[in-house]
């Protein structure tokens, strides 16, 4: 009986047990199914979403092939308003996917498209990923210094912003962004270079001063803080007199302001800006005589004409609105000074049909403050000359030009004055600040050297970074395809 008992006892712990086995398994399978169906569902939600973001980056990836093949629309073929809708088909001709494109047109004289991307996937339209995409053709003004020629940068010169030149380039300043050169070596002609034949294309003759090639460079952090490169792509120069012809063709339309050679009797123009978007116009009727007799003031080639480019006497010929495309043309020399406040202009100075007379061509000369008011991208000005932008001998002992540069075939920077016969007071300068880049055909130079005999002492160069997405209106361009300037993932 005991047995029997025992027996029981036995069977009814087995069965317990048996549930409570089973419940566990059960609990275990229903986590493990429950697990399964949850890791299904969030891996088709992960393949739908990233499905639609792949339908988003074609919608971006479409457009610019658009624009590389129309370059100025900015409406998707339909010549109405967006959005627009394309789907998105595997390789088999199934519809995967789909993007709706919202386009913004760049503003007047500005190359600047901003294309937003929304994509959907076909599974499940509910997903939703979007992207915000700037696109841009580069303009000359994506440097802080762009240059044609071999140049020199002094002791004195501090630069904030991307460094490149054709040429050679020897840097005893301090440079806070990269410096490249499109040579790897050249031969330095200064009389007092530290190296000559075989100096690196980027150098310094700051002590210790660099080796010739091919002895390794060292870093030289002290001199360049981002580094130095050579053999880099370089810039064509030649293709910005087509950029100026277009110039003088915008400013011929009724939205731009042209102006013909100031005539007999007049030596150029003078414009004064001003804060409430109009301009003064005057006829210069004479330069400042240089001082002395003979004249020993200027010999240097960068001032063929030996002239002081300070005016003398002038004639105002009224005040005007600053035009609607923003494109200011004069076909002769021209002094610009004043301020800007919310406006955006292109200023050129040249005469075409190109002179075969190198001294015909036309500067663009600084002598007293041009200058910004907003310093967030709302302020741009670009000076355009044929021949250099240069300051003359009367300018501002502490000079602040603020906008791009661009010299087509001279310098940008200031004619040499030294001589007997050149006063100090004018001769020589104490601080020149620039906001903006330069673009400098010829050897740049605001000093003559070291320490400077002629020129300014202090020599800052700041980039203005607005200048890479939005430069100033019909800028010249470096490429006449759209690159990528940002790309970003947004939820609006």
């Amino acid at each position: 009986m005991i047995k029997k008992n025992n027996k029981i006892k036995n069977s009814g712990a087995i069965i317990i047990q048996t549930v409570v086995f089973s419940a566990v398994a059960v609990i275990i399978i229903t986590a493990l199914a429950g697990f399964t169906a949850t890791s299904i569902r969030l891996g088709r939600e992960t393949f739908n979403r990233e499905q639609a973001f792949q339908s988003a980056e074609a919608g971006v990836d479409y457009y610019r092939w658009h624009l590389a093949h129309a370059g100025t629309d900015y409406q998707d073929g339909t010549g109405g308003g967006g959005p627009y809708v394309h789907q998105l088909k595997d390789k088999d001709g199934n519809t995967v996917g789909q993007f709706s494109l919202t386009i913004t047109a760049p503003s007047q004289g500005s190359t600047l498209v901003k294309i937003k991307s929304t994509g959907t996937s076909s599974a499940d339209p509910t997903l939703v990923r979007k992207i915000l995409t700037q696109v841009a053709k580069p303009s000359i003004a994506e440097h802080a210094f762009a240059g044609n020629d071999a140049m020199r940068f002094g002791i004195g010169t501090e630069v904030f912003g991307s460094i490149h030149s054709n040429g050679g380039i020897r840097f005893d300043g301090l440079a806070h962004n990269l410096v490249t050169s499109g040579v790897a070596t050249y031969t330095d002609v200064d009389s007092d270079a530290c190296t000559t034949s075989r100096s690196y294309g980027v150098h310094t003759c700051l002590n210790p001063h660099d080796p010739t090639s091919p002895t390794t460079l060292p870093l030289r952090a002290d001199v360049f803080l981002a580094g130095r490169k050579m053999s880099q792509p370089t810039i064509d120069f030649s293709g910005f007199t087509s950029d100026i012809s277009d110039l003088k063709t915008l400013a011929q339309t009724p939205d731009g302001d042209f102006y013909d050679a100031a005539g007999t009797g007049f030596v150029g123009y003078h414009i004064v800006l001003k804060t409430n978007d109009t301009y003064d116009l005057y006829k210069i009727n004479s330069w400042v005589l240089l001082p002395g007799s003979p004249n020993t003031c200027t010999t240097n080639s960068s001032n063929p004409l030996s002239l002081t480019w300070s005016i003398n006497t002038q004639t105002l010929q009224g005040n005007y609105p600053f035009p609607a495309n923003g494109v200011i043309f004069v076909q002769d020399h021209l002094v610009v000074d004043g301020q800007i406040n919310g406006a955006r202009l292109t200023i050129a100075a040249a005469l075409l049909p190109e002179p075969t007379d190198t001294d015909q061509y036309k500067n663009i000369i600084i002598n007293n403050d041009l200058s910004y008011t907003n310093y967030d991208g709302t302020d741009s000005l670009g000076l355009v000359a044929q021949g250099g932008v240069m300051v003359g001998m009367i300018s501002d002992d502490n000079l602040k030009i603020d906008g791009a540069l661009m010299a087509e075939h001279n310098s940008v920077g200031r004619f040499y004055y030294a001589g007997n016969s050149c006063s100090n007071t004018y001769k020589s300068r104490s601080v020149i600040s620039l906001y903006g880049m330069i673009a400098s055909y010829a050897r740049y130079g605001f000093a003559y050297g070291s320490p400077p005999t002629s020129g300014y002492t202090t020599r800052n160069i700041n980039y203005d970074a607005n200048l890479l997405y939005a430069p100033p209106p019909s800028f010249p361009l470096t490429s006449d395809q759209f690159e990528i300037l940002s790309w970003q993932e947004v939820k609006n």
